[in-house]
């Protein structure tokens, strides 16, 4: 180990808790999210009260967007500790801070633990990761798998061990039944070309078919698709393997659209504060490749995820991150490649002025927005857009200005302020003030609604979190007379007359007059 990494091993054990600290920071602090933690949620708690553990269901129809593991875990969570939103995006937590140990072991190992803990510091505090950590979705534990998978193949290309292949084979089965094929193609596709590369692909073959590890992977995700093929029959089929994964891909679903060089854009905000420091790497990407095969890895990992993604018809940014786990171990491992300082500090200080500088934007809008739906979020959030907000958004404006000034000498340090700086806007400042103007009224308006003495349907909105927090199917249909609907202040025209029940931040909880 170099004599610097030593001298910081004791700063390493100092800094490595609170970092993991973060994916459980603020983990309730806010409402979930529609539409994706909404539906996730609710059919957890419809598989609770079913008993069904087979099929998920959400309001009252079969679910097939994804495989069972994640709500088996989030069953396992509320039924341990009972239903709330930090309860719910606890497994999703712990997978993230599993994630980036997994990350900080494999990096320190090749290049110390200065490089460990700059590596667990870039994945701990980036967006894309705060975010999914934060959420109560599949993606956290997916990306979990498919790093543990990646790892363990760089590994046994290093030392090939049976246990290590057999390991390989556990993490993707696992990752195949938290969403499916992705989980067996990045693996599969990035393991060859690299092997490729490097002129081992017979070695590559050997691995790739052995017939135990393929048994351990079946044993992990074959059972619940044969269960659930036996349940639900051709819907299954149809559903999940036909609509949710190659109709994903070959068309744009629920206007998730995209072109391209979407994620060319969409990585700025999504490796937030670090979106300057990863074009720095990647644009030494030829000096990169040349420097030895992990490198090599890294590269074929990240560009094969950036590609397929990008022409996939249907785009989320959140799928890049399923190749970001290398791009955090080159930040770290070629830490002095990260110039020049005005695109490593420069482009993220752009986003947090823009970040800023929201309070103002929103007050601007908030006269001329028309949508009377649009127009209530952005009143709920312009009265969340305090000082707090602009505290913890003048500190990370100061932090990354930092990053143009300090001798590089002191970079480290900067880096470690800069990270930590972001973190603490987007959970105590950011994230508060999106939950609380898009969510805070769906959840309340959910509340309000128990109390009534009448069929309570949904109209035209599609925000499943009202299930939840109502506890209760809720079917999406035009409201009959004397039934309570809930709807967006922008859906009322339609309707006619109501008497309001509960009306904020664009959301309406409403009683049609008549009825028996």
């Amino acid at each position: 180990m170099p004599p610097e990494a030593a001298r910081v091993r004791p700063a390493a054990w100092l800094l490595l808790p609170p970092l993991l600290g973060l994916c459980f920071w603020q983990l309730g602090a806010v409402p979930l999210f529609d539409l994706d933690e909404g539906a996730f949620s609710a059919a957890t708690w419809e598989m609770l009260q079913r008993g069904d553990f087979v099929t998920p269901w959400l309001n009252g129809a079969p679910r097939f967007d994804k495989p069972i593991l994640i709500y088996w875990l989030q069953a396992a969570s509320v039924s341990a500790f009972g239903l709330s939103e930090w309860v719910l995006r606890l497994p999703s937590a712990l997978a993230a801070a599993l994630w980036v140990l997994a990350v900080w072991r494999f990096t320190a190992a090749r290049g110390g633990a200065v490089a460990g803990l700059l590596a667990a510091l870039f994945m701990a505090t980036s967006a894309g990761v705060l975010v999914i950590g934060h959420a109560a979705t599949a993606d956290a534990v997916l990306n979990l798998w498919l790093a543990l998978a990646m790892l363990d193949l760089y590994r046994h290309f290093e030392t090939p061990t049976r246990a290590l292949r057999l390991r390989v084979f556990l993490w993707v089965g696992l990752a195949v039944l938290t969403k499916g094929p992705i989980g067996l193609l990045i693996p599969g596709v990035v393991s060859l070309a690299f092997h490729a590369v490097e002129g081992r692909w017979r070695d590559w073959l050997r691995a790739a078919f052995d017939p135990l590890g393929w048994m351990v992977l079946l044993a992990v995700a074959l059972p619940w698709y044969v269960a659930e093929y036996l349940a639900q029959g051709q819907a299954f089929i149809d559903g999940f393997f036909l609509k949710h994964n190659l109709s994903r891909f070959a068309d744009t679903m629920e206007g998730h659209g995209g072109v391209p060089y979407y994620y060319l854009f969409a990585m700025l905000p999504l490796l937030m504060p670090w979106s300057g420091a990863v074009p720095a790497l990647l644009g030494r990407a030829c000096a990169l490749w040349r420097s030895g095969p992990l490198a090599r890895y890294g590269l074929l990992w990240f560009g094969f995820v950036f590609v397929f993604f990008s022409f996939s018809r249907t785009q989320l940014p959140h799928y890049l991150l399923y190749g970001c786990t290398p791009l955090f171990v080159l930040l770290a491992l070629h830490r002095d490649r990260l110039r020049p300082r005005w695109l490593v500090a420069g482009m993220p200080l752009l986003l947090a002025v823009v970040f800023l500088a929201l309070p103002e934007l929103v007050a601007w809008q908030l006269p001329r927005e028309g949508n009377a739906y649009v127009h209530g979020v952005l009143a709920w959030a312009q009265a969340l857009l305090g000082d707090g907000y602009r505290l913890w958004a003048g500190l990370l404006v100061l932090a990354l200005a930092a990053g143009l000034a300090v001798p590089r000498r002191w970079q480290a340090g900067w880096l470690a302020a800069a990270g930590l700086a972001h973190a603490l806007f987007l959970l105590q400042g950011l994230l508060p003030v999106l939950g609380g103007a898009q969510q805070a009224p769906v959840k309340a308006a959910a509340l309000a609604s128990r109390a009534v003495d009448a069929p309570v349907v949904m109209y035209r909105i599609n925000m499943p979190s009202f299930i939840v927090y109502r506890q209760a199917v809720t079917p999406r249909r035009r409201p009959r007379p004397g039934e309570v609907v809930f709807t967006r202040a922008d859906r009322l025209e339609a309707l006619g007359p109501l008497d309001i029940l509960y009306r904020a931040g664009g959301i309406v909880l409403a009683r049609v007059p008549g009825g028996p």
